[in-house]
Order: C-alpha cells, then sequence, then structure tokens
C-alpha cells in the first residue's frame, strides 16, 4: 500500500499530535513537521495539535530573573513563574499556527485555559517518600473540546497549549503529553501520536536492541512501573489514552525529518493498542 492510499484508508479520522522535543526547537523539523501536518488534512484526517516548551519556559525564565526550582523531576511553579509559562505557550501557540498557515492550513492557537478547554486541579509529587507541593502545577479533571471542534468543523487545525485552570481561576502548569491524551479521550481519536526525541519505547533501555514496535495496553501497563523515570509520563499518557477509547497511541522520533508521512503511523517507534485490538 502506497503512503496515498494509505491517507485515503483513514479518511475522516482524527489525529492528535504532541508537537514538542528537537521538532520544537530546530526550524528544520518544525517546518517539515507542518508540511505533514498541512498533508495530513489534505487527505482528509483531521489533526489537531497539542504543544508544550519546557526549553523556551526555562530560557524566558532565567532572561527574566526568576529561579526555577525541581523537586521530583518536576518544575516547582510559582505564581509569578506560571504567568511566564502562559505568555510562552501562547508565543509557541501563535508560532506553529504561522508556520501551518506558511504551509497553506488555517490554523488557529487555542490556549488550554481558553474557553474551559483545561480544567485542571492542583497536584504534586513525592520525593524520598514525602509528599511535595509544586506549586501551581496541576493534572487534568475535565475537558471541554468545543473551541477545538469548532475549528475542525470549519476545516482548520487547532494548536492546543498545555496550560489549565483551576479552582479560583488560577493558571496551572500541565504535562503537556498528559494533556495531549486527555484531549485525544475527550475527541474521542483514532489517533493519539507523541513526538519525542528517542525512536520509541525500550524495554531495557539504554540497550537499542530492546525497543518496542508494538504492544497493548494490559502488558504496557505491566512494564510502565520498571521503565526509566523519563519515559514514564509519556508512556502513563499513551496508556491512559488508549484505556480511554483512543484506538491507538504511537510514540515516534520527532527528529526525523517528515516522520508522520515517512510510513504510516507506528510503522517505525512504538504503537500502543487496546488489549483487545491487533494493529492491521
Amino acid at each position: 500500500m502506497t503512503m496515498t492510499s494509505w491517507l485515503e484508508s483513514h479518511r475522516g479520522e482524527t489525529v492528535i499530535i504532541k508537537f514538542g522535543g528537537n521538532a520544537m526547537i530546530d526550524d528544520e523539523l518544525a517546518r517539515a513537521f507542518c508540511d505533514d501536518v498541512v498533508a495530513l488534512g489534505r487527505a482528509g484526517i483531521r489533526a489537531v495539535i497539542t504543544h508544550g516548551g519546557g526549553p523556551q519556559i526555562s530560557s524566558e525564565l532565567i532572561a527574566r530573573g526568576i529561579r526555577s526550582e525541581f523537586r521530583g523531576g518536576l518544575r516547582v511553579t510559582t505564581s509569578e513563574a506560571v504567568h511566564v509559562v502562559r505568555d510562552v505557550l501562547v508565543r509557541i501557540g501563535a508560532d506553529l499556527a504561522a508556520g501551518l498557515g506558511a504551509a497553506g492550513a488555517t490554523a488557529s492557537a487555542l490556549a488550554g485555559d481558553e474557553h474551559a478547554l483545561f480544567t485542571a486541579e492542583r497536584a504534586g509529587t513525592e520525593v524520598a517518600g514525602e509528599r511535595v507541593d509544586l506549586g501551581q502545577v496541576g493534572e487534568i479533571t475535565a475537558v471541554e473540546p468545543s473551541a477545538v471542534l469548532k475549528v475542525l468543523d470549519a476545516g482548520g487545525i487547532p494548536v492546543v497549549s498545555a496550560i489549565a485552570l483551576g479552582a479560583g481561576s488560577e493558571l496551572l502548569n500541565v504535562n503537556a503529553d498528559a494533556a495531549a491524551a486527555s484531549l485525544a479521550v475527550a475527541l474521542d481519536a483514532d489517533w493519539l501520536i507523541l513526538l519525542t526525541d528517542i525512536a520509541g519505547l525500550y524495554r531495557d533501555w539504554p540497550n537499542r536492541d530492546s525497543l518496542v514496535g508494538e504492544i497493548d495496553a494490559a502488558q504496557l501497563a505491566t512494564l510502565l512501573p520498571t521503565l526509566e523515570s523519563g519515559m514514564i509520563p509519556k508512556v502513563a499518557a499513551a496508556l491512559h489514552a488508549v484505556q480511554g477509547g483512543v484506538g491507538r497511541a504511537v510514540i515516534v522520533d520527532g527528529r526525523v525529518p517528515h516522520v508522520l508521512l515517512a510510513e504510516p503511523f507506528g510503522a517505525s517507534g512504538t504503537t500502543i493498542t487496546p488489549a483487545e485490538r491487533v494493529v492491521s
């Protein structure tokens, strides 16, 4: 099957793509990504982009003289820092929407705290067995996708940033992979694609021969606690998506130009399916 016929066979499906890693900071990769997303749209696939902005946020905090503190590998987000986070995310979203526009699409940037898109509650973490307060960091508890659907139904590409509203309308910094998964579940998406800076999920990192090509949700739930800590949030997001009804989640190497169109989703990287399904 050619790539064109493969894309045509998935016409009308919805795919959520988490844009991140090197693709976010490398201009050539970003242009290739935008070209791929526009090609998906022309093939009749409904694409939604979500994004975070870790490196850019860190740079902006330094530029503004705001110290970053990490506990258990997670950024402590103060009331001062969270507004920087939102400013950076809004800028990234606008730039990405402009890139998609230059590639021939109509795209709209949506901040996750707008239109009640993402609602979250504060969430801490544990370090050495003790609960740690991370400040204005949250876990998504609800998604209102109407603004995203409005853009899709008009033939556009929504670009959604990972920021949420908490109690009392406070801003909460949320994990971008988790935001992508939550949105995929809310939209009953057919695909969730997570771009990262490695080739996929490894059973025994850094053993390059342990790359997992395909795994179902039940197997992944068993494997999850054994993974390297850096991969757990991304893999947990993929697992949440397929357990919540998303057809498939794919972890792919965003360092590869045109990875979205180089071959059918999941032919490279790692594909996670619900336990009862088999990848065709």
